[in-house]
């Protein structure tokens, strides 16, 4: 491949939910020409979430288009990343889809779950995962039952499947390369995380056929040609991608990221098991094989809970000022307890509270939730650091609370666009480490009432948990 400019070393595009960004990576690892377009709506319709499989390859093409123009002409390697289990079906012949892009938010998945939960713990030990509606397989067992025609044709490869990577990808090498990588694989609850390979097991579990599954490749090193001239260098989860940016693999350091939902992830050795209850990711798979793992804590739709109050006017100071609980995830908790019958909640009636006080309370529970996950990484394994990304790590009170309640050396990360950033440094081959930019949070006034609380609500969230199962 021809040599880039000195002055860029490669470009990534980030197929997100709600949006579709691109972005050159300059020769300081610093992001450049950021481009952004609305991804295409979601059609909503009880509980189906769907969108326009060739609207959002049109979006992504102008995207990246806009973007190559910045480029000068010179062939870049480009890092791919994308959000997670969203997928359709489409014609091997002309490349038309079948179905639409069914969103990972969709919901059709939920009967398999249901038919399958006797089954839960055979899953979670195969892949590191939980049983959810959110992953491939649940949604497309479904698929494949509804339309038994389609299952036929699959097997004949007149159709095709895979998640938006796959189908782009295809498509960009005009049809010819029907893969994934490893990290979008291992969200699939199809691949065994042990051996990194599809699994004939849960394929069977599923009644999903292996062979019509995309080829498996590394994430880094896959050096395909694109029709637009670029060579798609790395392709990974969006997620995957975001720690990429933020830690280095090396250390003990740990993700804490506060956006829509929330997430908070360590790097592990492989041969080193989770707490029990947390999710086993497969980061990325390097050229030569090597898989990165990590362990991480969920939290679900925390923004969701925060977006009618004015969470934003309040100071740490008001933390701990109200004898009351609370669970400010409305879906659910997610990772290590994932119950679904404990979601937004509080301790005592909120009738009469302002609203300033209920978005105290809901940043109460969000700083209690992670410093929980911290408290059981930090007893599994020492931590050196904790970086805080994503939007709702803007919040102050959220940056001061989370250093109140934790001994870890806390730090908000400065760099946008996290995801466009690690894939894009993973297709240069430029390490991390060098280019993160941080700043240490540091906290002010007493920790005494915060962290008092703090055991409280632990109190209180295990009777919940207690009583729950008891019931």
């Amino acid at each position: 491949m021809q040599s880039a400019s000195p002055l860029i070393k490669a470009i990534s595009l980030d197929l997100g939910t709600t949006s579709v960004k691109v972005a050159l990576l300059d020769q300081h690892g610093k992001l450049c020409h950021v481009t952004t377009l609305p991804a295409p709506p979601l059609g909503v319709d009880s509980g189906s979430f769907a969108s326009d499989a060739l609207a959002y390859a049109a979006t992504a093409e102008q995207v990246l288009a806009a973007c190559m123009e910045h480029a000068a002409g010179v062939p870049l390697p480009l890092g791919l990343c994308s959000q997670r289990s969203s997928f359709l079906l489409w014609n091997a012949a002309t490349g038309q889809p079948v179905t639409p892009l069914i969103s990972w938010q969709d919901n059709r998945g939920q009967a398999s779950c249901t038919e399958l939960h006797d089954q839960e713990e055979l899953i979670h030990e195969l892949t590191g995962l939980r049983l959810t509606p959110y992953y491939f397989a649940p949604k497309l067992r479904v698929v494949l039952q509804q339309n038994p025609l389609w299952r036929a044709r699959l097997e004949r490869g007149e159709l095709l499947v895979g998640t938006l990577d796959t189908f782009l990808i295809w498509r960009w090498t005009s049809g010819q390369h029907h893969i994934t990588d490893a990290s979008m694989a291992a969200r699939t609850l199809l691949l065994d995380i042990r051996t990194q390979q599809w699994s004939a097991q849960l394929c069977d579990l599923f009644g999903i056929p292996l062979g019509i599954l995309p080829a498996l490749r590394p994430s880094a090193g896959m050096n395909l040609t694109l029709a637009n001239s670029l060579t798609l260098q790395a392709s990974l989860a969006d997620q995957s991608a975001a720690l990429i940016a933020s830690v280095d693999a090396d250390s003990g350091d740990i993700l804490v990221n506060l956006g829509t939902g929330g997430f908070v992830m360590r790097y592990l050795s492989t041969e080193t098991s989770p707490p029990c209850g947390y999710l086993h990711t497969l980061v990325y798979q390097e050229q030569d094989g090597h898989a990165h793992v990590a362990i991480e804590g969920t939290l679900n739709s925390i923004a969701a809970a925060l977006a009618a109050y004015p969470a934003g006017e309040c100071r740490v100071e008001e933390l701990a000022a109200l004898d009351i609980y609370c669970l400010a995830e409305p879906s659910g908790l997610g990772a290590p307890y994932f119950r679904n019958d404990l979601g937004l909640r509080f301790s005592g009636p909120p009738d009469g509270l302002t609203q300033r006080q209920i978005a105290a309370l809901l940043l109460e529970a969000t700083i209690f939730r992670v410093a929980r996950i911290l408290e059981d990484f930090q007893a599994g394994t020492g931590i050196q650091n904790v970086y805080l990304s994503g939007g709702l790590s803007e919040l102050t009170c959220l940056q001061q609370g989370i250093a109140l309640c934790t001994s870890c050396a806390l730090h908000h990360l400065q760099q946008h666009d996290t995801s466009l950033q690690g894939a894009a440094l993973l297709a240069a081959g430029i390490k991390t480490v060098d280019h993160r930019k941080a700043q240490r949070v540091h906290v002010t006034g007493s920790a005494t009432l915060l962290r008092a609380k703090y055991q409280r609500w632990k109190n209180w969230l295990d009777s919940l948990l207690a009583e729950a199962v008891c019931h």
